[in-house]
C-alpha cells in the first residue's frame, strides 16, 4: 500500500507540484487549503507525511503542527514546514511547535523526494 503524504498549502499550485513530484515516485499525495482542512484530512486518513506551509488563512502551519502534536493519533508523524520564510526565529518557533524539517520555497523536487524518502522510506 502507498504511503500518503499530506500537502497543506493555501496555495493550489504548491500543492499540485508537491504531487507532480511525489506521485511518480510512488508516492499518494492528498491535499488540504489551510491548517483547519490540513487537521480534518489528518484525522480523516492514513498519512504517513505532512508537508504543510507557515502562513495560510484560518490556521497558519504552527497552530497546526501544535494542534497536530496535542493529538496522540499523530505521535511520531513527519511533518515538514515548506514556506517562503528562510528567517531562523520562524525556523526555530516551528521546531518547537513540532516540526520535523523545513524546506524553503521554491522548492527543489529532489530535495523534496530526498527529503520524504529518509523520513517515511521509499514509497
Amino acid at each position: 500500500m502507498p504511503k500518503t503524504v499530506l500537502s497543506v498549502d493555501d496555495s493550489k499550485s504548491i500543492r499540485d507540484m508537491i504531487g507532480f513530484t511525489l506521485r511518480p515516485k510512488g508516492y499518494d499525495v492528498i491535499g488540504a487549503g489551510d491548517g483547519v482542512e490540513g487537521l480534518e484530512a489528518l484525522a480523516a486518513n492514513e498519512v504517513s507525511l505532512v508537508v504543510c506551509d507557515l502562513n495560510m488563512p484560518n490556521m497558519n502551519g504552527i497552530e497546526m503542527i501544535r494542534k497536530a502534536r496535542e493529538d496522540r493519533r499523530f505521535d511520531g508523524l513527519p511533518i515538514v514546514m515548506l514556506t517562503t520564510e528562510a528567517q531562523k526565529e520562524k525556523m526555530m518557533e516551528a521546531k518547537e511547535a513540532g516540526a520535523t524539517g523545513w524546506l524553503v520555497k521554491p522548492f527543489d523536487e529532489e530535495k523534496l523526494v530526498a527529503v520524504v524518502n529518509k523520513m517515511i522510506g521509499g514509497a
